[in-house]
């Protein structure tokens, strides 16, 4: 239980900032502009799913720890096709333009792969 709530320590404070980060960008200079998805919905998603990944993958370092780097590309690969289905309402939509959606779900998304793999190749090198 302590890696993991080591690993939230990290996180939220990760999570605060680009959030308020994106949050006002997108207030300030896309303020006419009505996105698809909040940035709330977005946030919980990419927090949500980086915590089961990382529980997932000390639940493979602690039970087969020469497997923890497959099961890190295993659930990257879960997590971007996670990330379709999540962009499945919004491909469907009629929404003239999805390029500002897109670019406002995927910008915290390749921030938080890079988050996750300095924490996944930190606990790789733990032996």
């Amino acid at each position: 239980m302590q890696p993991i709530l080591n690993f939230v320590k990290y996180l939220i404070p990760f999570s605060i900032v680009l959030f308020l980060l994106q949050y006002l960008i997108v207030s300030n200079v896309f303020g006419n502009i009505t996105f698809f998805y909040s940035i709330w919905s977005i946030y919980t998603f990419h927090i949500l799913i980086t915590i089961v990944s990382y529980a997932f993958l000390l639940f493979v370092h602690k039970s087969f720890q020469d497997f923890t780097g497959f099961a890190y590309m295993g659930f990257s690969l879960l997590k971007m096709l996670a990330a379709v289905v999540f962009l499945i309402p919004l491909l469907r939509s009629d929404v003239i333009s999805k390029i500002g959606d897109v670019a406002l779900f995927f910008i915290p998304y390749f921030f938080y792969l890079f988050f996750e793999t300095f924490f996944a190749i930190r606990l790789i090198n733990k032996r």
